[in-house]
């Protein structure tokens, strides 16, 4: 497997170095986008997975982390500027992908700060390998938004080609990130201040959406199949399972359903954490608020 890692400086981005990574899973390369921003330890941030999923919602927050650490912000294979392929999008490619990319960007333990969907991926590499020294999980989810809604395997698996297929796939992605159901979105459940949902800032959540292939691990995710775990008891086995010390920040006002899952996920032994202000967006929406209350947490030397 490649681990080359090609420097493209550029002036996009939240004013980090911009890189790519170059990435083979079974036999196809994938150009994986990632900038780095700061000196010191090393700390790996990840988006959360969503429609509009980019390194960029998690850049407020590198800026502030930047004068003490070196922040490597990602963009998933599949979303924001890395490639995004007609492929079958499931866990298997993002399971392997963090651990391909761990191994080839660093070389000692480090601490990761992961949003919403990305939290499975990070305690499944958790427990795999000591590959981390601190986890931060921000809003975790382990289950996309149409399992959650309650549809069936079968009915997302449905949904899923639909959106997948050339004409009718295309014009369904459409309908489902149009500015005005984008912004819908965003003040149902992923911010709380409707003030910050701007015309520009939906321009740019839009743009994201619109670029060619944005549509297949798109799809996945919302249909549930980038679920790494399909019940609790897995979810909550993983953290059982961590030897390394985690704290969770969860958003006060965060939907019912994702509510109930980060309470059974914070109600476990040993696992600290802290609501805040803000929903599932609230890395984004809040980052100077999450590093107040991770701060004591990133620099401790306690386990």
């Amino acid at each position: 497997m490649s681990t080359n890692v090609l420097s493209t400086s550029a002036a996009i981005g939240f004013g980090g170095v911009v890189q790519e990574y170059l990435w083979n899973f079974e036999n196809q390369q994938l150009r994986v986008v990632y900038e780095t921003l700061g000196k010191g330890s090393p700390l790996l941030l990840l988006p959360s997975f969503s429609t509009v999923s980019t390194r960029l919602e998690v850049g407020e927050l590198a800026k502030l982390l930047a004068p003490n650490f070196q922040v490597v912000a990602v963009d998933w294979p599949g979303f924001g500027e890395s490639s995004r392929p007609s492929l079958n999008y499931r866990p298997e490619i993002y399971q392997q992908f963090l651990e391909d990319f761990v191994k080839a960007v660093f070389n000692t333990p480090i601490i990761v700060v992961a949003a919403g969907h990305a939290a499975t991926y990070v305690l499944q590499l958790a427990v795999k390998q000591a590959v981390f020294s601190r986890i931060v999980l921000l809003a975790p989810t382990w289950r996309g938004p149409l399992p959650t809604m309650g549809a069936s395997q079968q009915i997302a698996g449905i949904v899923r080609e639909l959106v997948r297929s050339p004409i009718l796939g295309q014009a369904l992605y459409k309908l489902n990130t149009t500015p005005s159901f984008l912004s819908f979105m965003y003040r149902r459940h992923v911010f709380t201040d409707a003030a910050k949902i701007t015309p520009s800032f939906i321009e740019k959540k839009w743009q994201t959406t619109q670029q060619p292939g944005a549509r297949f691990a798109s799809a996945a995710f919302v249909t549930g199949n980038l679920d790494a775990v399909h019940e609790q008891s897995h979810f909550l086995g993983l953290v059982q399972s961590l030897t390394v010390p985690l704290i969770v920040v969860i958003g006060e006002s965060s939907p019912p359903k994702s509510r109930e899952e980060m309470n059974a996920l914070v109600a476990l032994p040993g696992v600290r954490s802290v609501v805040i202000p803000g929903s599932l967006g609230l890395h984004e929406e809040y980052p100077a608020v999450v590093l107040e209350v991770v701060k004591d947490f990133l620099f401790s030397s306690e386990n």
